[in-house]
């Protein structure tokens, strides 16, 4: 289950010398194939699968084949990564989840001008032809790149290694790969393996909600647990159906629990509104201090952002078995357990949820801490509270990664 990710952009080498790795480490080639198979699975075409890693097609709203397609790639390629020992290369290789730790993932660049003779060659075009060719597949990859990571094409945070060819022989861009390839960092581990079979539930859970129209959900895993966001559909001309489930969010979020729940690997699932809906600012005021609190809710109210109050740590976490919060506000000085500890507790269990710290007994040590653990900022009593309101709707902007 040893993975090597190769992208490159067109007519650069990358599939010469990702075949070239997998046969001197005897390992399976993926490529063009996983097309193929994604196509027959699914029952599409591989040039529609292709395009899925392009930019949208004009009439995408109403076929959504943009986001279905990807949806096919993803699941035919979490199956291939949980067989065998695989070289995979192409554009594909963006779908491998980050959190997959046992992976090599390279970047070829080549110079323009050897691309164009290789494009020269390769489809008989001359070299003007060749240059618009690439420029314009170039455009496309790396808006789609944009869209799908909200990254370059070429950030380096994409990959553990950036070879330039012909600077680089192909010869000596496969010893560069393979002698990376032995490092004891890559090597699969249990939260590795993990984080794998992580992407494949993720796809399987995906693949369920297409089923039912489900188009826009972005589905993520973490042993039994799973993670849905949903987004609202697009209406459009011939889409009113499809679109017409997910025109509320409380009903889809119901749907779309319901199909999760009947995986046997699921046992808990978190439904998250996404891109399309209007989101009330959900929050949630933890002080021991009664009148304090409760006056602070009642101005927040004012200032149309409704909260919820508890008046304990283990009330804040109890809490967080229902309707999960956008944005927690929390005092340090509590009985039982502090603030700090609660904080601690939901970065590690709810990471979603941004936590601001609104106290009158920390110091510099405390802000400091609560940083180090996540906090989102860090507020001393007296507060102003329009101050207040304005951290809590940037916190909730970056809860639904609108920052």
């Amino acid at each position: 289950m040893s993975i090597i990710a190769i992208f490159s952009g067109i007519h650069s080498a990358g599939e010469e010398i990702a075949r070239e790795v997998a046969k001197r480490l005897d390992y399976t080639f993926v490529g063009d194939d996983l097309l193929e198979a994604a196509a027959k699975e699914h029952g599409t075409t591989a040039a529609k699968l292709s395009r899925a890693m392009g930019k949208r097609a004009f009439f995408n709203k109403a076929t959504h084949e943009w986001e279905k397609n990807q949806i096919y790639l993803k699941a035919t390629l979490a199956q291939r990564l949980v067989k065998d020992d695989v070289v995979v290369h192409g554009s594909v290789t963006q779908f491998i989840p980050s959190t997959i730790g046992h992976v090599l993932k390279v970047g070829i660049v080549a110079e323009s001008q050897f691309r164009i003779e290789r494009a020269v060659t390769q489809k008989g075009v001359d070299p003007d032809q060749a240059a618009q060719y690439i420029e314009r597949a170039d455009t496309d990859t790396a808006q789609w790149i944009d869209e799908c990571l909200s990254r370059s094409m070429w950030d380096a945070a994409l990959y553990d290694l950036k070879i330039p060819v012909p600077e680089t022989t192909i010869g000596d861009a496969v010893d560069v790969i393979c002698e990376n390839f032995t490092k004891d960092a890559l090597r699969p581990t249990d939260k590795s393996i993990q984080a794998m079979l992580d992407f494949l539930l993720a796809t399987k859970v995906n693949l369920a909600l297409l089923e039912h129209g489900y188009y826009y959900c972005d589905v993520r895993a973490q042993g039994d647990e799973i993670a849905v966001v949903i987004n609202k559909t697009p209406t459009a001309a011939g889409a009113f159906v499809r679109a017409i489930q997910l025109l509320r969010y409380e009903q889809a979020a119901d749907k779309v629990k319901e199909i999760c729940r009947g995986f046997d690997e699921v046992n808990r699932v978190e439904t998250l509104p996404g891109k399309g809906y209007k989101r009330p600012e959900r929050a949630l005021l933890v002080d021991d201090e009664e009148e304090y609190v409760l006056t602070l809710s009642q101005r927040l109210e004012m200032r149309d952002i409704s909260a919820d109050v508890v008046h304990d740590g283990q009330g804040a976490l109890s809490a967080l078995g229902g309707e999960v919060p956008d944005v927690m506000v929390l005092d340090l000085k509590m009985p039982g357990l502090d603030g700090i500890e609660v904080l601690r507790r939901v970065k590690r269990d709810h990471p979603q949820v941004e936590v601001i710290i609104l106290t009158g007994h920390g110091g510099e040590k405390d802000e400091r801490t609560a940083m180090e653990l996540g906090a989102y900022a860090f507020l001393t009593k007296p507060v102003d509270i329009d101050v207040l309101a304005e951290t809590m709707r940037e916190a909730s902007r970056k809860a639904h990664g609108e920052n």
